[in-house]
């Protein structure tokens, strides 16, 4: 895997184009910089990777668009030693720029062909996130409680399961909806048990499947 001048420059046109966007946060773009996107995706995506365009990975998912894996980032509101339970490792994209983040990240994906994929290019990176296979519908019980959730693929409704893996004062961030299109939210775990939940916009992911693993 190489990363070139010419990689690195079309990294700083997408981190632009991510501020332009409205994603100010300097250490979010900086993990960016960090992670060479086109190392996620097959070479025939190589001169594609650095638009803010999801593309397939195999086993019918996606590595979602930048914009959504930094506007995600940016909700969890995210401090260096957090424990974060993701739904959804995917390519391991955004397992990397948790990492960067400063992190503990555990990691759950059901699909194996991915789960294989994702831990070698994570390995490359020399971070250590705990990845399981598995059904992110059940979350990590015996991991819990953790301070922030992120899930990365449209679920029909707010995982119970989660809810309760999440620590007092946490926070989940979630694309919720059935159909092509989610709303994005963001769920705050309030000190009696009751949640706080704010909407932030439509966004478009793969879905969520519950006690299944391929």
């Amino acid at each position: 895997m190489q990363d070139t001048f010419k990689h690195k420059g079309m990294r700083r046109q997408l981190i632009n184009e991510l501020r332009e966007k409205g994603i100010e946060n300097e250490q979010i773009l900086e993990a960016f910089d960090a992670i060479p996107r086109h190392f996620f995706l097959d070479l025939v995506f190589e001169q594609q990777a650095y638009s803010n365009q999801a593309f397939q990975i195999g086993a019918g998912q996606t590595i979602s668009h930048p914009y959504t894996v930094a506007f995600q980032t940016h909700l969890l509101e995210l401090k260096k030693g957090e424990k974060v339970l993701e739904i959804g490792t995917g390519s391991g994209f955004q397992t990397c720029i948790l990492c960067k983040l400063g992190a503990k990240v555990f990691s759950i994906e059901r699909q194996r062909e991915l789960f294989l994929k994702a831990k070698k290019i994570i390995e490359h990176f020399n971070f250590n996130p705990r990845l399981v296979y598995g059904d992110g519908y059940a979350g990590l019980p015996l991991l819990a409680p953790f301070d922030k959730v992120l899930v990365t693929c449209g679920a029909p409704e707010v995982p119970a399961a989660l809810i309760d893996q999440l620590k007092e004062g946490g926070i989940m961030v979630i694309p919720v909806g059935e159909g092509k299109d989610q709303v994005m939210l963001k769920i705050k775990k309030l000190p009696d048990g009751e949640v706080d939940i704010q909407q932030y916009g439509v966004f478009s992911f793969v879905p969520m499947l519950e006690n299944k693993v391929k």
